[in-house]
Formats: structure tokens, sequence, C-alpha cells
């Protein structure tokens, strides 16, 4: 178990903590999260590591996870209460600071397959989306801006169409949480709703990796950024 280094209250399990828990020696934080985070890694390793017959696509239904699992760099969080929008969002701030620390401390060429899980378990399935969802879109300038992607995830689920097929719901999960992990090349796709976001990503990877399918609507959201500009 990992916790924050200036903030005592957060924490993070890895999978060896939930695969062979001892919560006899643990805070009483951890230990009331212990039901809600082993939730979630059984969720990551039978929903998010594995193919969906609705996903439109072979392949898990997130490529991102499998890796992160296998090398012991997925991690999950817990934070009780029912917080609001704001409360929210200073969490994943605090927790967005340590993620690029955890990155780099093992393996630094492991560094993108870091992943980090904040779970919010007294969030209602009703509240979800006013809550997660709202955060997870005030947060994303500031996670991009750094590299990184943060993604909303809830039991309503979130109404976001899955990449190959617009009919599925892929955002799916057992409990309300925001996932971090470093940005990917592959992420174009969810980098095309504002010029800011594709600028973050030219500014990382270059044009040049921009898959061809997604090249023209990625140039139309940077040319209207530079016309707004000018």
């Amino acid at each position: 178990m990992l916790w924050h280094p200036d903030h005592h209250d957060l924490f993070l399990f890895e999978i060896a903590d939930l695969d062979d828990p001892h919560p006899d020696q643990w805070p009483a934080g951890p230990v009331a999260a212990l039901p809600a985070a082993s939730t979630t890694l059984g969720w990551a390793r039978d929903y998010l590591s594995r193919s969906h017959p609705q996903l439109g696509r072979p392949g898990s239904v997130c490529p991102y996870v499998p890796a992160s699992l296998r090398e012991s760099r997925f991690y999950v969080g817990a934070r009780p209460g029912v917080p609001s929008v704001a409360e929210v969002i200073d969490v994943m701030v605090r927790f967005k600071d340590w993620f690029t620390v955890l990155e780099q401390d093992r393996e630094p060429t492991a560094a993108p397959l870091t992943a980090a899980l904040v779970l919010f378990p007294d969030v209602s399935t009703r509240d979800a989306p006013e809550v997660i969802d709202t955060a997870q879109r005030e947060l994303k300038p500031g996670f991009v801006s750094a590299g990184l992607m943060v993604g909303q995830f809830h039991p309503a689920p979130p109404n976001e169409p899955g990449l190959w097929n617009p009919d599925f719901r892929p955002l799916r999960s057992p409990l309300p949480l925001l996932a971090i992990r470093r940005m990917v090349a592959n992420d174009v796709p969810f980098l095309l709703s504002e010029p800011e976001y594709a600028a973050a990503y030219r500014d990382r990877f270059g044009r040049d990796r921009v898959p061809q399918a997604h090249r023209d609507r990625f140039d139309q959201v940077l040319g209207s950024a530079s016309k707004a500009a000018s």
C-alpha cells in the first residue's frame, strides 16, 4: 500500500494488497475501502481486460488495462463520503500530482503502463452523472496539458458512446470512479473536442502520429483555433 507523501489521508492499494489483503494490519481508511477496491479490481480483470460482444472491434474493452495489471502498475484509491464537485476536483488534483511521481518511482520505461483509479463509493448512481461527469469535464484541461488522461466511470453509465459502436456505453463500472493514466498516441479520438486538447497532443506526439482516419478532423480543430487567435 502506498501513502501520499504530503496528504496522509490519501492512499493507493497495489494489486498485491487486494489479492492478499491483511486488513488487521491496516488503518481504518483502507479497511473500509477494501470491499469497493476489490470489486473494482475484479471489474478491471473481468470487464476492462476482456472482449465484449457490443464493443465493435476485437480485443479488450480497454487495451491499456491488461498490461497495467500484468506489470503491477495498477493502483486503486478511494475517497469516502458524498463529495461535492469541488471536493472531487480537489482530491483528483492531489492524486494527479502524486501520479507523476508514481510513474517514475520504479522503472521509468514502464511509466506509460501506470494507472490509478480513485473510487468515490458513496456517490449514488443517481448523483454520479452530476458529480463524476462534471468533475471530469472540469479536470480534463489540466490533466491533458500535463500529458495525462482522466476518465469517468460509474453505474449510470456515462453517456459516452463507444468509438466503434455508438450504441455501446463502455464506461459502465460497478462504482463511481475517476481513472488517471498517461496520454498515448492512440488517444487522439478523445482529444478532438477542444483545440487545446488537440494542441497538447500535437506538442507531445506531433501530427504524424495522428491516425489517418482522424487527421482531417485533427487539422480542422487546430485550424479553428488558429483562426480564432487571428
